[in-house]
């Protein structure tokens, strides 16, 4: 984790717990953790590239993540370690400075490659073998904060003077 310059997540069974909840008409209803939200802001003002790539298609996930400051949201993903790559060569990482953080099998390309493979506690038995590390959080119940928090504590950038403002 000492190698870490840029986090890659996916959303569904990452950010949220995996449901989604329908309405007639409308998008689907996910549930996101606040502290998740916290720790993706205060990273990239630490000067980390974040990005986002995930299967799923929605206005208010993009909105969600704009708003965080996300600059690389990849939505509606048909082959995830095509967008992995472009993320990767546009700021010039190696694998071992990439965390990425999957749940199901459409992350496993990534994970065989990334430096710091992870996942949430619920994630696919496959993800959860190909990880160096497994966040005792679940998906949605603040796995991303766990992740984030520990990097950048290694790092010496969690507790500093940026960290008490949004």
């Amino acid at each position: 984790m000492n190698q870490v310059k840029a986090f890659v997540f996916d959303v569904d069974g990452v950010f949220t717990d995996g449901q989604v909840y329908l309405f007639p008409g409308q998008e689907f209803i996910r549930a996101v953790n606040i502290k998740d939200g916290y720790a993706i802001q205060h990273c990239i003002k630490m000067g980390y590239h974040v990005a986002i790539i995930s299967g799923g298609k929605s206005d208010e996930i993009a909105k969600r993540f704009q708003k965080l400051g996300v600059a690389d949201i990849y939505l509606g993903a048909s082959n995830k370690f095509e967008l992995y790559e472009d993320f990767r060569t546009k700021y010039r990482l190696d694998h071992c400075n990439i965390l990425y953080m999957g749940d199901d099998i459409p992350d496993y390309e990534i994970m065989q490659k990334a430096g710091v493979p992870t996942c949430p506690s619920d994630a696919a038995y496959e993800i959860k073998e190909l990880s160096v590390y497994i966040s005792n959080k679940g998906g949605g119940q603040g796995c991303v904060r766990d992740v984030v928090e520990q990097v950048l504590r290694l790092q010496d950038k969690w507790m500093v003077k940026d960290s008490f403002k949004w």
